[in-house]
């Protein structure tokens, strides 16, 4: 099958191209030879990844950095130098380009370190979870984690491709697999009826992980992603809809130790969001059943373990990246594909800490 491409336009830096095909990892060492031209580069992955396979072609293109061990344990500024101090010790200089072959967490700290090594070195993403497949790799955003909060340190730094294999997801526990699929309900439910429909109709098959499903939600997300990303690559004010369910889901991500995986705190985040726009008028019962029964299709829990108090989930909020006085906007829909814009024209909301309260009260196991 003929790869499909996505384009990313941007006004303040480069356009990239998205391509999406089963197969296309086996392709890569020559198509990133072809796009980068001949320089140093650094593969970033992680024990996982490296244990899969998934870099045996790719371990061609240059030298290797493993994050181990895998995942959110390890999203700190220590991994970020140690990807940098590697870079200058195999004498890399600004000729030098980045390849991230991973899920969010990889892309997250190889962008960053892309995008302070000699003040700016290429990055290329090759994502291979649901997670990083459907949102991560695309925009720009990097990011590492604090000992207090998510992401709290980072970079917007767009990347010069991004090359998406869905055949690397056969490798994907269940949980991991299914968790990363919130992401895409996510961009269904703040921009497109007609893909919700499509996930509602087709979620089994996607779940049996069929490559020519997997290759549409792909295309789905990208295009999704794309439209919003570029006419606002800095998250201005229309970015902030990508939010959608992660104000409350990245605090009850930190406040569970990352024991839950990001769909499902994004997935509960989701309920918590759908429960406020009933509060305030712009939501209704049957629509947060209708989202509630497609996520419960992912098998994943829709409710704040029980070890987790509201206290700690208000701390977190008002310590959130995108606090405002010490308490966070929210992004909010008023129906499937229908943004809630206020008369400024502002894609984001302050919401009453007592509103919000509400909900985390609804969601708490």
């Amino acid at each position: 099958m003929k790869s499909l491409t996505v384009q990313i336009p941007l006004i303040e830096s480069s356009s990239y191209d998205i391509k999406i095909k089963a197969g296309l990892l086996k392709d890569l060492p020559k198509i990133i030879e072809d796009k980068l031209g001949v320089c140093s580069k650094m593969i970033v992955t992680d024990s996982n990844v490296k244990n899969s396979g998934h870099i045996d072609s790719l371990s061609l293109c240059g030298e290797v950095f493993v994050i181990d061990p895998p995942g959110e344990c390890n999203k700190y500024m220590h991994t970020v130098v140690e990807i940098l101090e590697q870079m200058e010790q195999k004498t890399m200089g600004r000729d030098s380009a980045i390849i991230a072959v991973g899920g969010g967490t990889v892309g997250d700290m190889a962008g960053f370190a892309a995008s302070i090594f000699k003040r700016g070195v290429p990055i290329i993403h090759v994502p291979t979870t649901t997670v990083s497949q459907a949102d991560s790799s695309i925009g720009g955003k990097t990011g590492v984690d604090s000992s207090i909060s998510k992401n709290a340190y980072g970079a917007f730094w767009h990347p010069a491709a991004v090359f998406i294999d869905v055949e690397t997801l056969k490798t994907l526990d269940q949980r991991q697999f299914n968790a990363g699929l919130v992401e895409s309900i996510k961009h269904a439910l703040i921009s497109d009826l007609t893909y919700f429909e499509y996930l509602e109709d087709n979620i089994d098959t996607i779940l049996n992980r069929d490559n020519a499903t997997l290759e549409e939600v792909a295309l789905f997300n990208s295009k999704v992603k794309s439209s919003i990303v570029s006419i606002d690559p800095k998250e201005k004010n229309q970015r902030r809809i990508l939010n959608y369910g992660h104000t409350i889901g990245h605090a009850i991500e930190s406040a569970s130790n990352f024991e839950l995986l990001h769909g499902e705190a994004v997935a509960i985040g989701i309920m918590g969001a759908s429960i406020i726009e009933i509060e305030l008028g712009i939501g209704n019962i049957q629509r947060l059943e209708r989202v509630k029964k497609l996520l419960n299709k992912l098998s994943i829990p829709l409710k704040i373990p029980a070890n987790i108090t509201k206290e700690q989930i208000y701390s977190l909020l008002s310590r959130d990246k995108k606090s405002v006085n010490g308490w966070p906007k929210f992004a909010l829909i008023e129906d499937i594909a229908k943004v809630h814009i206020d008369a400024d024209n502002q894609w984001a909301h302050r919401v009453d800490p007592s509103v919000a309260g509400i909900a985390i009260d609804q969601l708490m196991g």
